[in-house]
């Protein structure tokens, strides 16, 4: 009985350590979108936006 406490006990205390170390990286894989200017492109290359004309 008093391992299987002891276990217990050990689980809650580490349950919120592990559950931030994954928070860490989250939302990283999402990518926010961009709004160019009128006769303006965004350039994935380039990372900015690129006049259409001309």
């Amino acid at each position: 009985m008093k391992t299987k406490t002891v276990m217990v006990a050990l689980a809650l205390t580490l349950a919120p350590t592990l559950t931030l170390a994954m928070g860490c990286n989250y939302g990283t894989k999402d990518k926010q979108a961009m709004s160019c200017a009128a006769g303006t492109t965004y350039d994935a290359n380039s990372n900015s936006c690129v006049s259409t004309t001309g």
